[in-house]
Order: C-alpha cells, then structure tokens, then sequence
C-alpha cells in the first residue's frame, strides 16, 4: 500500500499503545515514520519491529533542549517533517495504580505526579508542536494531530491529573488551530472514543470491563486519513475514532 508513500510523520510516545498502533498504520500505508520514547532502546526496539522505514530516537517532550535535538534529528534524517502526531503521555497507573477500583481524591495527587502528567501530555505537545511548525511552514505546509480523550474522562471522579491533562490538550489544539488558520498547517484533535487496550489500564480490571475495550488499532484509518491528500482541507476538528466512517460520510 502506498497511499502515504514520501510522507514523513513523527510520533511521540510510539513504543506501544495508540502511538504504536498509528505508527503502525502510517508505515503500512507507505509512510516513512519516525518514532519516539524517552528511552532510546525501546524507541529502537519498536522502529526495528516496524520495519525499514521506520526511525526510533529517545525524546523528552518535557525538555526543550531535547525535543529542539530531536526534531532537528528526523527533520534531517527523514528531509523534513509532513505530520506530528503529539501522542506522548503518561496516565493515571503512575499516581494511583488502583485508579478504576479505589479512585483517590485530588489533594491524595502527590504534586510531583500531578506535573509529571501534565509536563508529558501538555508541555510536551507544546514544546514538539513549537519546534517542528517552524519546519513545517519554511517547508510550505504540514499536519499536526493532537491526540486527546473522551470530555467524560476529562471530569470523571478521580481522574487528576490525568482529565485535566486531556481537557489542556483540547484547548491548546483549537488555540493552535486559531494560530495557524490561514497557513498551509492544519491542526486537529484525534481521540479514540473509549477506554482503549493500552498498559494505561490497571492490572486489576476486570475481565467484564476488559472484554469492552477498544483495540488500539481504531487509531489507525483515522490517522492514515488525517495524513492523506483527502484531509487537505480539514482544519480545527474533533475526531473520534470509534465513529470516524460515520463522521467522514457525514461530511
């Protein structure tokens, strides 16, 4: 398949979950795809297990200096940059661990993990988003696709930091989106519409709830589109993966 052939995406936080799943999706469809972690032999493992086309480097999205490093390391490897997809978090597992079952009051949230969510999810498609737009438009044009969740999870009971992390994200996206309207870029936010099969979900979830999640892999003709010719013109939206065919007929 070649529908993507000489697009060049990154990805951040691709070394499983839904990043891995678009990377997946991007690569089969013919891209060249580079892939990020904050460990650099996972980000190596995942690019090998993608294949010859795929690239893997460890970022920090919360260090200015790296992601400047990284961004300028795909932009040269790759001869450019057509799609960031701002994918890198990190969930509610890393301050409660029991988050489904036992859910813990905000002031329970220790402040360290409260900015280590907020730094990975916000920040980091801050930072990423700042240095590779400049690339985008010397280069006459790029996609930018932020991927965000479902407006109950962003005020669900027990869910800071990680809620409010998603609801930033919405809203840095249209502010992005306002900035660049008129320009050759377009920004827009993907989601998958559920709780999705990820090592974000506890260990402890029950098999009744497990059997309901979403595959990862919803992610994929969504972000496949979204980097495609036919999305030229799509600008500002919010897309749900779990109804995307229904959303692209309707429009």
């Amino acid at each position: 398949m070649s529908e993507l052939a000489g697009t060049r995406a990154l990805i951040t936080g691709a070394t499983s979950g839904l990043g891995l799943a678009m990377a997946r999706a991007l690569v089969a469809a013919g891209a060249r795809v580079a892939v990020t972690s904050r460990d650099a032999e996972r980000a190596g493992r995942a690019a090998a297990d993608l294949g010859a086309t795929a690239m893997g480097l460890a970022v920090d999205a919360r260090d200015e200096d790296a992601v400047a490093a990284g961004v300028a390391t795909v932009a040269d490897r790759l001869g450019g940059i057509d799609v960031l997809v701002n994918n890198a978090g990190i969930g509610m597992r890393t301050v409660n661990p029991r988050f489904l079952s036992e859910p813990q009051p905000f002031w329970a949230v220790s402040p360290d993990g409260f900015r280590a969510v907020l730094d990975t999810k916000v920040t980091g498609c801050f930072l990423m988003a700042r240095a590779v737009v400049p690339l985008m438009l010397e280069q006459g044009g790029g996609r930018i696709v932020m991927i965000s969740m479902s407006e109950a999870t962003m005020v669900r009971r027990g869910f800071v930091p990680y809620g409010p992390s998603g609801a930033a994200v919405d809203a840095l996206a249209r502010v992005m989106a306002a900035d660049l309207a008129g320009s050759p870029i377009t920004v827009n936010v993907l989601l998958p519409g559920g709780a999705t099969d990820t090592g974000m979900v506890p260990d402890d979830t029950p098999a009744a709830v497990r059997e309901r999640l979403l595959d990862p892999a919803i992610m994929g003709p969504p972000i496949v589109w979204l980097a495609s010719p036919a999305a030229a013109d799509v600008h500002d939206e919010r897309i749900i993966a779990a109804e995307f065919e229904q959303w692209r007929a309707a429009r």
